[in-house]
């Protein structure tokens, strides 16, 4: 038997792991971020509002997100291998069906339940196994893996409005799914690797092999709450920021450079943050209420952007600033990405971080089914998208309020030292540590304080 590493390897074929969960992100959340400049040519084809149209982008993240915890609870029985794999054949079939639908259920059953399904076995047991293979750089491969979808809405999106302009939207879904066949491959790069806090065995009961069991810890628990708030304000840009753009006057590739623009402040932010993060410098979840809070701003931004004339006066009226405020939503909300799975392994050790990170899609499923539906329906009643922004990046706002009774979140007055650069693996984020303090007329402390 080979003996098991003394922990995450830390590179190595980690980066191939890396790699791997870069193209998954990309093809699954990156052409999700862009799915919805279809849904104009959708809406008018099958004569229906903005609202009925939604929930056909709307289930996608519901699905893919709802059953995430299915998705990690397979990976631990079987291995991420082959249940990546499957469930890349299982998305390419959603797209491909969906290209001959003749009502919007056939395209809820499609993209919503075939590949929503689907891209619940691809993402959840590739960035978990992800977060296996590091430990002092974790969030930064984290960031690297969530590039993904940035990089790939800043082509997927002009491509995408080529396909419509060329092939109509049922071309265009079929075009996707041979695009999406590709998440095979990603998975048969996900090598196994055992590590010393694995259980000896494959959990049998359900409801352990879901990992239901982290919300005892309360530090998960408070986590959770803020995360299935945030998600009900997460996924409305990845629906409606190129209809909003519409909505303005912009014209299609000029609404696909507004999802451009957030896609390369999303995608940058991601790398960056991820390799700050690491320093150790600020603890993760006082960064994580941070990015939040922006995020929810930026969405605010988003929405309060000035209407102005048609489409010949766009870059001198307001154009400008629905590109600036895009630009600080893709900024905050890439930040915000990586720290969420990064946190994990703190909150639940690195033995439940894919179990966990499956719990934390459906979390955000739990938003996500509220967020897109509820947006089309203020933009039905209101004519435009600007309650539709505000009231869903209030939702953010609340969840990272939320986050601040995590552990760490909060500055204490206590001197503390600096944090070890690996996150704790025990399962639990570390109070600070206290130390008595100098007398008076002795050497100067050395230790730092978080106020």
């Amino acid at each position: 038997m080979t003996p098991k590493p003394p922990g995450p390897p830390d590179g190595g074929w980690g980066w191939v792991v890396a790699f791997s969960a870069f193209a998954v992100n990309g093809l699954s959340y990156g052409l999700l971020r862009s799915l919805g400049l279809a849904l104009p040519d959708l809406a008018e084809h099958f004569d229906r509002s903005a609202q009925d149209t939604a929930w056909v982008r709307a289930c996608l993240p519901l699905i893919s997100t709802l059953l995430g915890p299915v998705g990690s609870a397979l990976s631990t029985r079987w291995g991420a291998r082959p249940v990546v794999m499957f469930g890349g054949v299982l998305t390419s079939l959603g797209f491909v069906l969906s290209a001959f639908a003749r009502s919007l259920l056939h395209l809820y059953l499609g993209l919503g339940l075939l590949a929503g399904a689907g891209w619940a076995l691809v993402f959840a047991p590739a960035l978990g196994t992800l977060s296996r293979y590091f430990s002092r750089r974790r969030v930064l491969a984290v960031g690297l893996a969530l590039t993904g979808n940035g990089v790939s809405s800043l082509f997927l999106a002009p491509a995408l409005q080529l396909l419509l302009d060329t092939f109509g939207w049922r071309g265009a879904l079929l075009l996707l799914g041979a695009v999406t066949l590709h998440l095979t491959p990603c998975g048969a790069l996900l090598r196994p690797l055992s590590l010393p806090d694995d259980p000896k065995a494959p959990p049998l009961n359900p409801l352990a092999a879901l990992g239901l069991g982290l919300f005892k810890r309360r530090a998960f628990s408070v986590f959770a709450l803020g995360t299935a708030l945030i998600g009900g304000g997460y996924f409305v840009p990845y629906v409606h920021l190129a209809p909003h753009a519409l909505d303005r006057g912009l014209g299609g590739y000029g609404a696909a450079l507004v999802v451009a623009v957030a896609a390369v402040g999303d995608s940058g932010a991601r790398l960056v943050c991820g390799c700050l993060a690491d320093q150790g410098w600020v603890p993760l979840p006082r960064l994580l209420a941070l990015f939040g809070a922006l995020t929810g701003l930026g969405l605010l931004a988003v929405g309060l952007v000035p209407a102005g004339g048609g489409e010949e006066d766009w870059g001198d009226d307001w154009g400008g600033p629905l590109l600036a405020a895009a630009g600080a939503y893709g900024l905050s909300a890439g930040s915000y990405a990586p720290l969420v799975f990064g946190v994990l392994p703190g909150l639940v050790g690195i033995g439940g971080v894919v179990q966990a990170t499956g719990l934390v899609m459906m979390l955000m499923s739990l938003g996500g089914l509220l967020g897109p539906p509820l947006s089309g329906f203020l933009r039905d009643e209101t004519g435009n998208f600007t309650a539709s922004f505000l009231v869903c990046g209030s939702f953010i706002l609340s969840g990272s309020f939320i986050y601040l009774g995590l552990p760490r979140a909060l500055p204490s007055c206590r001197p503390t030292s600096p944090p070890a650069t690996p996150p704790p693996e025990r399962g639990e984020l570390l109070p600070m540590p206290q130390v008595a303090l100098p007398p008076p007329g002795g050497p100067p402390s050395t230790l730092d304080t978080d106020c």
